[in-house]
């Protein structure tokens, strides 16, 4: 990482205040010239993290634009342009200081940043008793985990893996060091890294004296069934089919498929943290709202408007399958979410917490690896347990086309589907007239990278820089 970031640290005294309510968490800047002090307190290792989650949320990552990004390159949603939202992005049109590439870009590698600074703390100096310490090596455990996740994101949208013969991954910032000058990994080191950051994370979460840090009922914490969770949809994207049977064995039975009657509720304010299928979840709270940043204004047509389901899509659902309900159709265009309460993120004020990870998306990771070397039976077992749920009948067999659509109809506008069309290799449709350039799949590399003095930072081919 080249450029110089601000970080939304947490001063000590903040720190402290805030540990307990990650939902209303307020990011307190140092001056830029204020060195970060070695963090020696559980507490400080804790806050430290939650400013990863603070990161995460932020309308240019997970509170929106990330999500917005693989829904609007996909064949299941797309944009309508309206408010200006996402125009470049939907259209191919990006150039190296386009605010989208720019913004997203600062918030995944201040999240990098961040945890590292706990991973690279000295918990032999962290003070306290020795269940302090434990707290600290869970914290440290999880910015393990949170680091794999933001390399992981990063090089969906900025690596060349779905440009035709690239060989770059991301710039992989291993310690905190704003001044430093890091050339982009290759694809393989990329992978490599975030393997080896998922299995470390793995490694300290699951200690014994670590464990009872954090449980599975604690959601808006990546705890270790959240982080296996996290390393299964990795895996399946890198085509590991053996570890994402392995994962999602080790969750299977642990959380329960939404029935067909509380499929909405899940989705509603009242049960952030609660629903019987929810994993994981960045939590917003009133006081952080997202308000008019949110996912909600892209997709609301009383917001935006802006982030609509295609037509083939919403024909895919049955008319028995209660999924088809959670789109409001209005004047010939389908809405994911409406101010009635209907739809996905529905929360009018933006204080919804953000689901990362829903249990049915890890039985459909389990049915693609059962279908690629595993069981068809318990393939078809995993399959059955989301469709009956859906007002559907049981299937009798199951194949890669059935997978397919059902990971389209079921994760429908949860940013996913642009990178299951481009792993499997399927087409990802492009607005009539756009470009054809199969290079600008990658984001390009933001101007301010690659503009500094000695930088070994190289652009994206395909753009301006």
């Amino acid at each position: 990482m080249n450029k110089i970031i601000k970080i939304g640290l947490l001063s000590l005294a903040g720190a402290i205040s805030t540990v307990a309510c990650s939902d209303d968490f307020v990011e307190r800047e140092f001056y830029q010239d204020v060195e970060q002090a070695p963090l020696k307190t559980s507490q400080e290792m804790q806050a430290f993290v939650r400013g990863i989650y603070t990161s995460m949320r932020t309308t240019a990552y997970y509170g929106a634009d990330f999500l917005a990004y693989a829904e609007v390159r996909s064949d299941e949603m797309y944009s309508t342009l309206a408010g200006g939202y996402y125009q470049n992005v939907y259209n191919y049109t990006m150039l190296s200081n386009d605010p989208y590439a720019v913004t997203t870009y600062n918030q995944i590698y201040t999240a990098i940043a961040k945890a590292n600074i706990v991973i690279n703390s000295d918990l032999g100096a962290i003070q306290g008793t020795s269940q302090d310490k434990a707290y600290a090596t869970f914290a440290q455990g999880q910015a393990y985990g949170l680091r794999a996740i933001a390399f992981f994101d990063a090089f969906r949208l900025y690596g060349q893996k779905y440009t035709p013969g690239g060989t770059l991954g991301i710039v992989l910032p291993l310690k905190y060091d704003p001044k430093a000058l890091m050339p982009r990994a290759t694809i393989a080191q990329t992978e490599a890294q975030i393997d080896a950051d998922f299995t470390k994370a793995l490694q300290i979460m699951t200690s014994s004296a670590a464990l009872n840090y954090t449980s599975a009922s604690n959601k808006t914490e990546l705890s270790v069934n959240a982080l296996r969770g996290m390393m299964s949809r990795y895996y399946l994207y890198k085509g590991d089919y053996a570890k994402v049977r392995t994962l999602t064995n080790d969750l299977v039975g642990k959380y329960t498929v939404a029935t067909a009657g509380l499929l909405q509720t899940t989705f509603q304010f009242v049960m952030n943290g609660a629903a019987p299928n929810s994993i994981f979840e960045l939590a917003v709270g009133t006081n952080a709202s997202l308000s008019t940043g949110s996912y909600r204004q892209r997709l609301n047509p009383l917001g935006y408007a802006n982030i609509v389901v295609s037509a083939d899509a919403y024909n895919s659902y049955s008319t028995s399958d209660i999924r088809r309900g959670l789109i409001t159709v209005s004047g010939g265009v389908r809405y994911l979410s409406n101010n009635n309460g209907t739809g996905k993120y529905t929360n009018t004020v933006g204080a919804d917490n953000i689901r990362m990870l829903r249990y049915e998306e890890i039985l459909l990771n389990g049915v693609e690896a059962e279908l690629n070397g595993g069981s068809a039976v318990t393939a078809l077992n995993y399959y059955n347990q989301i469709v009956t749920n859906r007002g559907l009948p049981a299937a009798t067999s199951v194949d890669m086309t059935m997978l397919k659509s059902e990971r389209r109809k079921e994760l429908l506008g949860e940013g996913l589907r642009q990178w299951d069309l481009r792993r499997w290799g399927d087409a990802v449709p492009r607005p009539a007239g756009v470009s054809t350039d199969q290079r600008l799949n990658a984001f390009p590399i933001p101007r301010g990278e690659t503009d500094l003095a000695n930088t070994p930072v190289v652009s994206n081919p395909g753009y301006d820089n």
